[in-house]
């Protein structure tokens, strides 16, 4: 399998946000020289057939990959070169949090080739960040934002969180028209989740904090879709936006189906049948590549139903649509009548308001083969 998009996972953080299910490592001191000695090592050990004209995205995602100092974040993107290849032009994602972003490190992140920072703001409201376990406050989330540009970074992306618990007295709109003031390519807007084994799951069981209810999720998700559409940002996927150019490529390939390798604690693979995953701790990735053994914890086949259900489920999501035969039409005119679909050619998309029901529109369609 010839991949051309990489996904590198660094698991260290500063802390554990309230709502985060990721694979995380919290460390006072980041192990730089132990984390780039294991990459390099499960590098070796995978040996993966890379496109001739070397890889087309590499996204750095986490956990916190701005923790690695700029000199570490350098010797990854070079080795990723010397081992992988890297094409001219590749899109390079570097996730950051607003306090680990300085003019030195914007300076070392641009001159290792890296054009792309993923900035992990989630409010600019310091009351709901410190509620989120959130490092940073609201004026370091600004000033990094005008750092980057400053820096000359381009392509940029801002990521927010809407339907929080109504006790938090978040004003929703004011963080959208403070990012649109920013001015991000790129937003990324997410709805929260209860996930097991957080903080907010537990508050969620004792009855401290809850989620938005259904109706105020879906007013703040269609206030988002209504404020940056009419500030000319394209709602390309269900939770992101870009002014036209600036999609993410990297998640685009995620969502097209695309062959990818990953690597790092609880990094996925994937090569268009079967998913790979490595284990998720990272002292049990470490200790496994030190023991030349390889990381990898499974790996599930898809069968050609789960190929068809992830078609009709990222297709619904992320906008491209799915073909629809004649001999199911009819199911599809009736969620156009009801507003949550849309025909574009021989494809069907889904609406904005489709979104909020998308879970239902996938189970309806494919088990009704529609999408076939």
């Amino acid at each position: 399998m010839t991949y051309e998009h990489l996904y590198v996972h660094v698991p260290f953080c500063a802390r554990r946000c309230s709502y985060c299910d990721f694979a995380i490592a919290v460390r006072r001191v980041v192990p730089v020289a132990e984390y780039v000695d294991a990459l390099q090592c499960e590098l070796r050990l995978r040996r993966p057939d890379i496109a001739d004209e070397g890889l087309r995205t590499v996204y750095l995602g986490g956990g916190t990959p701005s923790q690695l100092p700029a000199d570490a974040v350098t010797r990854v993107i070079a080795m990723l070169r010397q081992s992988l290849g890297i094409a001219e032009g590749a899109e390079i994602t570097i996730e950051a949090n607003p306090d680990d972003v300085t003019a030195a490190a914007a300076d070392a992140w641009l001159a290792a080739g890296i054009g792309r920072v993923s900035l992990g703001v989630q409010s600019f409201d310091d009351s709901v960040l410190s509620w989120m376990h959130r490092v940073h406050d609201g004026q370091q989330a600004k000033e990094a934002a005008r750092l980057l540009v400053r820096s000359g970074f381009e392509n940029w992306s801002l990521d927010l969180i809407f339907g929080l618990p109504s006790q938090l007295r978040r004003d929703w709109r004011a963080d959208l028209e403070i990012a649109l003031e920013l001015g991000p390519p790129h937003l990324s807007v997410y709805g929260l989740t209860v996930e097991p084994r957080t903080p907010l799951h537990r508050w969620h069981t004792r009855g401290a904090a809850a989620a938005a209810d259904e109706e105020r999720y879906a007013s703040e998700f269609l206030l988002a879709h209504e404020l940056l559409e009419s500030a000319g940002y394209r709602h390309y996927e269900v939770s992101n936006y870009a002014r036209p150019g600036f999609q993410s490529r990297h998640n685009l390939a995620y969502w097209a189906r695309r062959p990818y390798l990953g690597l790092g604690p609880s990094a996925h693979s994937f090569d268009g049948r079967t998913r790979r995953w490595n284990v998720r701790h990272y002292e049990a990735w470490r200790r496994a590549l030190a023991e030349r053994r390889d990381p990898v914890e499974g790996e599930e086949f898809l069968s050609l139903a789960q190929v068809q259900l992830e078609e009709v489920y990222l297709g619904l999501r992320s906008g491209s649509g799915v073909l629809i035969p004649s001999r199911n039409r009819r199911l599809a005119e009736d969620y156009e009548k009801r507003g949550w679909l849309r025909r574009e050619g021989d494809r069907w998309a889904a609406t904005v308001e489709g979104w909020l029901v998308l879970d239902q529109l996938v189970v309806s369609l494919t088990d009704a083969g529609s999408a076939y």
